[in-house]
């Protein structure tokens, strides 16, 4: 394993550091507890945003706390959920008479922690649980998990708390955001956790892990590795059987990569991805290709469709500033 750290124990503590440092114009960093939140325009009774997870994810969450997302983000020990006492702490600190939403991947851990600090929470509080992962049946078990797709509830939800968006609204906002959303991964190499120091799992050369999760989980079925035109379509064609955008429908594409993925890769899959959908007369009007939802180093991408309407691209659209998102500011 080569990784750029001083050891596995202090690598969280001074990585948020750093960020912190670099974006001190945007975000401060408490210690203790950990967690990132918002500097500017914390307007009196706006509804305030809270996210969190494991890291590993970067930037998903923290480099999305700002003006016209989430007012604050609880990063976790890596792939391991942040605790109670980091999620109140957060929620009390942004907090401004509006009543705090909590933002959560359908993961067990996230989950439960969260529920608790809402139990020791005095203020109104709700939360959005995203779960846009069509790799895994509606009726699993454990529901499915959120991934690549928090990114856009986050963002369109954060645009309607800075509008004046009361707390159910932001709510019944994001359950809605989260219906429209439908995303799909696959990896052609697994992670290495520096704890681990190994892999999590193993590839071949000429293998792929098709419907893989975000912290090094193995996918729905092992393939044989093939094009990338062959790749986008079976992510693609499983998307597009739990949405079923009819003709003319608009949507969001969103290509985002797993941390090791060039963006010349990344691109290639959205003009695959956007000539899917103009031959099945959808029209793709809004996009993003990056990484934002990464799972350390692992190679591999995702795919995220979000159905849209008028009101929900003019809340994507809406001005933006934070760490790895911004425009219209």
């Amino acid at each position: 394993m080569k990784k750029m750290i001083n050891g596995v124990e202090s690598l969280l503590e001074e990585s948020l550091n750093g960020f912190a440092k670099a974006h001190n114009d945007i975000i401060t960093f408490n210690h203790q507890p950990h967690f990132i939140n918002r500097k500017q325009g914390k307007e009196a009774g706006k509804v305030a945003l809270v996210s969190g997870g494991g890291s590993g994810h970067e930037p998903l969450h923290t480099g999305l706390v700002g003006i016209g997302m989430l007012d604050a983000a609880c990063p976790g020990q890596i792939f391991t959920s942040p605790t109670p006492d980091q999620m109140m702490a957060a929620a009390e600190s942004v907090e401004n008479g509006g009543g705090v939403l909590f933002i959560v991947k359908n993961y067990a851990g996230d989950v439960m922690n969260f529920e608790i600090a809402g139990e020791m929470l005095d203020c109104n509080h709700e939360t959005v649980l995203v779960c846009d992962d069509v790799s895994l049946p509606k009726d699993h078990s454990t529901g499915r998990r959120g991934v690549a797709g928090t990114l856009i509830v986050e963002k369109i939800v954060g645009a309607a708390a800075e509008a004046g968006a009361n707390l159910q609204e932001c709510k019944a906002l994001g359950e809605r955001v989260n219906n429209a959303t439908a995303s799909m991964g696959v990896a052609l190499t697994s992670c290495t956790v520096p704890a681990l120091g190994k892999p999590t799992f193993d590839l071949g050369d000429n293998e792929m892990e098709m419907g893989v999760g975000i912290h090094g989980e193995r996918g729905r079925e092992q393939m044989e590795l093939t094009k990338a035109s062959e790749i986008v379509e079976h992510l693609i064609t499983a998307i597009d059987e739990d949405l079923k955008p009819k003709k003319g429908q608009k949507i969001l594409l969103h290509i985002n990569g797993f941390g090791a993925t060039p963006l010349m890769e990344l691109y290639l899959m959205y003009d695959l991805a956007e000539q899917y959908w103009q031959e099945k007369g959808v029209e793709v009007v809004r996009s993003l290709v990056g990484n934002y939802t990464t799972s350390l180093d692992m190679a591999g991408a995702s795919i995220t469709v979000t159905l849209l309407d008028d009101e929900l691209i003019s809340l994507w659209d809406a001005p933006v500033h934070t760490a790895n998102l911004r425009w219209g500011c």
